[in-house]
């Protein structure tokens, strides 16, 4: 059913690729720093263009080092890895990422059993987490982290506030824990806040950023943290394969990323808010509004098939994925405008109305 959902349709002339915003392509400034960047072997830490790149995105989120990877579930990994032993409880929000979207690296990658909170919102509150706790015996896993997401994928692109994560964070802190910030999105919920990414993420050990996501950069990601646990990162990075040597054309998007796109990220924002309000006035679609925070919409159709719904759409030219037998997501980013949501909002109801 992906590749089905994937393909396009021959009669359709444009595609509104509303599926995550992972399919954005990067800009003509990020070709062109690829195309120019001067790189060396990162595995040796040898490549200049990786390093200004960890610089940056350590500055940005206020900590004291940084480590390029492929990919954000690598980061996560990583994280993990880095900061817990085999045996060890990782508490995770139920809908975390982390937990449901990475091919069980949890338990298959670092050894760890995950202790899943159900939330309202995607955020753990520090009293969930005290409740969550149990006292040093031998039946039991012995907690070691704790990982937030932000904003929160499964809960609609949710965001926590400052004062959220530094509860969150306080609370780990006293309970000897450490502390994840899951930021595969965070320049989305500083934006959306209107706070600086490094107030959201003050609280953090460390924190996963995402730059090929609304960012638009062709592929990375990074862990952000303090030097030892970076320092210990980078032997687990060589671990799952991902010293890439000659990295520096990738980390040069990452730069002009960092650089030039975060602020754009609020075009995103207004876009998505339009398309929920425009989608919850369609019958047969509902919509939580308050949910509708950042780039992310989540909407059901109640008493249809999503997939059947979702494959009819793709062939008007309408890209979407399905979140369970009757729920959908749709994802704004750059290559999607205001001037799509009425291409979108007349798909949806030539499908529910046949």
């Amino acid at each position: 059913m992906k590749a089905e959902l994937s393909r396009p349709h021959p009669a359709v002339d444009r595609v509104v690729d509303l599926r995550s915003d992972t399919v954005t392509q990067p800009t003509d400034a990020m070709r062109e720093a690829m195309a120019r960047a001067e790189v060396g072997d990162d595995v040796y830490g040898e490549d200049p263009t990786v390093n200004a790149l960890e610089a940056l995105a350590a500055a940005r989120t206020g900590k004291a080092a940084a480590v390029f990877m492929p990919t954000a579930t690598m980061v996560n990994a990583v994280a993990v890895l880095s900061q817990t032993q085999k045996g060890d409880e990782v508490i995770v929000e139920a809908d975390a990422h982390l937990y449901n979207m990475e091919a069980g690296g949890l338990g298959a990658l670092a050894g760890t059993i995950p202790r899943p909170i159900p939330t309202e919102r995607g955020v753990i509150t520090a009293a969930q987490l005290e409740a969550a706790l149990r006292p040093p015996d031998p039946h039991h896993a012995p907690a070691r982290l704790v990982s937030l997401e932000n904003t929160h994928n499964r809960h609609g692109g949710t965001v926590a506030t400052p004062e959220e994560t530094d509860d969150l964070g306080a609370a780990a802190h006293r309970a000897g824990l450490r502390f994840h910030l899951d930021g595969a999105r965070l320049f989305n919920a500083a934006v959306a806040l209107g706070v600086p990414a490094a107030r959201l993420a003050a609280a953090a050990d460390t924190v996963t950023l995402c730059l090929s996501k609304g960012l638009s950069a062709p592929a990375g990601a990074l862990l952000c943290g303090d030097a030892e646990v970076i320092a210990v990162a980078r032997r687990f990075r060589k671990m799952l394969g991902g010293g890439m040597r000659q990295a520096g054309v990738l980390a040069a998007a990452g730069i002009v990323a960092l650089e030039q796109m975060v602020d754009r990220l609020a075009d995103d924002h207004r876009t998505a808010r339009a398309l929920a309000e425009a989608l919850a006035a369609v019958d047969g679609v509902v919509v939580d509004l308050d949910r509708v925070q950042t780039n992310i919409v989540r909407c059901a159709v109640p008493g249809r098939d999503a997939r059947q719904v979702a494959v009819r759409l793709r062939d008007l030219g309408v890209r979407v994925s399905v979140l369970g037998p009757t729920r959908l997501r749709l994802v704004t980013h750059r290559h999607v405008g205001l001037d799509d949501v009425p291409v979108v909002v007349d798909a949806f109801r030539a499908v529910l109305g046949a």
